[in-house]
């Protein structure tokens, strides 16, 4: 239970009862993914900056899916990954509110009053078409709207971002990323899908073979895409790498069965074992194989950078994205 800064981010977290000092600009939402709609929510909060109003995001922890259904629910983001994103983006606090048997049964109205108003002062509320909260998530921008006038803040309905006729949203975004569409889900995103982590030590069979890899294990609440070979980029001590990444269990190398998220980096060499990497996915390559010999897993993985050098090229020509997910 705390309050703390990342990148001159404000978190809270853990705590019921907190208050902010001065007029702020909130979102409220489950934020899985941060997508294009997300990103229009956050533009409009940032703007609110030049009037003086602090930009807020308040969340749930944990995340309402998991809560209600009392099992893990793998999600496109974790909570690291979503702090680091709101706080590059230029939001100033996050509000990670402790989802429990009781806060679930808030009444919607007391939401606005207690919370909104009274710990965060928000005289700016952005709201998408199906914001919830409060008890069985009966709050809607409709109640919003309704009690603006009596606590005296405003509300911006922001309308749902569409893209191929259909509109963005988290669960369309996991729908692409389970079926391997990485390119897809680049495009609903605003960004390559990430997995990320510490560097751990494997079993160093790459260094053997002359293809040395980077290791990280994703948690259990981290969606990943089919098992099988991306082409990738890695982010570690602010530089980008060109990569290769298999996601599953190395089939020709141990029968452990655990899921691992391994990459081959071009153009590198060096000890970076327990630091933080970004793996960012940007299109499935092939299936995860199981070779009857090492040699045989070398002469493929020859074969896989060969190709995703000029991969890399193609993307790196005709992509306008920006793997550090800066929101503009």
């Amino acid at each position: 239970m705390s309050q703390h800064a990342t990148i001159n981010m404000q978190i809270i977290e853990g705590l019921r009862e907190f208050h902010i000092e001065g007029e702020s600009a909130v979102a409220i939402g489950k934020f899985d993914g941060i997508h294009l709609g997300h990103r229009q929510l956050i533009r409009e909060l940032l703007a609110q900056k030049k009037n003086g109003r602090r930009a807020v995001i308040f969340t749930f922890d944990p995340e309402p899916a998991s809560f209600f259904s009392g099992k893990i629910i793998p999600g496109l983001s974790t909570r690291e990954e979503k702090r680091k994103l709101f706080a590059e983006s230029g939001i100033d606090i996050l509000v990670e509110y402790p989802l429990t048997q009781e806060t679930a049964k808030m009444e919607p109205e007391k939401f606005i009053s207690d919370i909104l108003v009274g710990m965060l002062h928000a005289v700016f509320i952005a709201a998408g078409t199906d914001v919830s909260y409060g008890n069985a998530g009966r709050g809607d921008y409709r109640l919003l709207q309704r009690l603006s006038t009596q606590y005296r803040y405003e509300v911006q309905l922001i309308g749902k971002v569409s893209m191929n006729r259909r509109e963005i949203s988290s669960t369309y975004v996991r729908a692409e990323v389970a079926s391997g569409h990485m390119e897809m889900a680049e495009k609903l995103l605003g960004m390559p899908y990430c997995v990320s982590g510490i560097i751990e030590h494997g079993r160093h069979l790459g260094h053997t073979i002359g293809i040395p890899t980077i290791n990280l294990i994703p948690p259990d609440n981290k969606l990943l895409p089919p098992n099988g070979v991306y082409y990738s980029l890695v982010k570690v001590e602010g530089k980008t790498y060109r990569g290769m990444t298999n996601i599953g269990c190395k089939p020709t190398v141990t029968d452990e069965g655990k899921m691992g998220v391994e990459t081959y980096l071009y153009d590198f060499s060096g000890d970076i074992y327990g630091h933080y990497a970004e793996v960012f996915l940007l299109a499935y390559r092939r299936t995860e194989k199981h070779f009857k010999t090492v040699a045989e897993l070398q002469a493929q993985m020859e074969k896989d950078v060969a190709d995703g050098t000029l991969f890399h090229q193609e993307y790196q020509k005709n992509t306008l994205q920006n793997t550090d997910a800066v929101i503009k």
